[in-house]
């Protein structure tokens, strides 16, 4: 089997999931004849991924593993697939969510003396739903509070690595530059996981869901202006587009 067979049935595993596809997941659907190796497998991704540059999609490494996804650049235009206004997230989840990213592992209490306002129950709950939070253990004090830390899935969504990957807080905007996962519709179970990111109240109600883009996540900005906690914070523009794997079909 050539190498040029391996790496356009990859291309093809990558492009068919609808979400990010291990190494060794990658091995699985070789026969253990013809199995390339973990060595040889990152091999072969990297010269795909080298093959996408200068085009209109990327292969991002995140911390399950590999998948495709539209460069920045061609946000605006690819974003006109989904003409349906997106929901929105307010300010007090997004900062919530940036404490913890930046600062985890941190307690409720310990993100309200930073914000200086009570953390409303329903953001937490929502983030641990969307499976971006989980509880990592419990202060040594008094009442034993729950201490909170990001999440494999955290990660990917935001399409990071590893946690050090988050940008260092000085180079951040605004929380306004948070970039978000949207699915290419009928992904199966990766879109219907983004999809429930979708759903659910914070604040205010609302919700935004915006592409995965390149910039990865750019906009985790916890020192944001503070406004009221019920203010909401829509997508700036079209950050980017969301090919975070194309479903199977005749024409892949």
């Amino acid at each position: 089997m050539s190498d040029a067979y391996i790496k356009n049935v990859v291309e093809a595993a990558l492009l068919a999931a609808a979400r990010p596809v291990s190494i060794a997941e990658l091995q699985q659907i070789f026969d253990e004849s013809s199995r390339p190796s973990p060595k040889e497998m990152r091999v072969l991704l990297e010269q795909l991924t080298a093959d996408y540059e200068g085009r209109g999609v990327s292969i991002r490494e995140t911390a399950t593993g590999f998948r495709f996804q539209v460069r920045t650049e061609f946000a605006h235009e690819v974003s006109r697939l989904w003409p349906d206004r997106p929901r929105k997230y307010s300010r007090a989840l997004l900062e919530t969510l940036a404490l913890i990213a930046y600062r985890q592992p941190i307690t409720r209490a310990e993100i309200e003396n930073v914000r200086g306002v009570s953390v409303n129950p329903e953001i937490v709950k929502t983030l641990m739903e969307r499976n971006w939070v989980r509880v990592v253990g419990h202060r040594d004090v008094p009442g034993h509070p729950e201490l909170l830390g990001t999440t494999t899935e955290f990660l990917d969504y935001f399409s990071l690595k590893s946690i050090e990957d988050l940008p260092p807080l000085a180079e951040l905007k605004s929380l306004t530059d948070l970039n978000l996962q949207l699915p290419l519709p009928g992904t199966g179970d990766g879109a219907a996981a983004a999809e429930g990111a979708s759903e659910g109240a914070t604040d205010s109600g609302e919700v935004a869901v915006v592409p995965v883009t390149d910039d990865r996540a750019e906009g985790l900005d916890a020192a944001a202006e503070d406004d009221a906690d019920d203010e909401e914070l829509s997508a700036p523009g079209n950050t980017s587009a969301g090919l975070v794997a194309a479903p199977p079909s005749d024409e892949t």
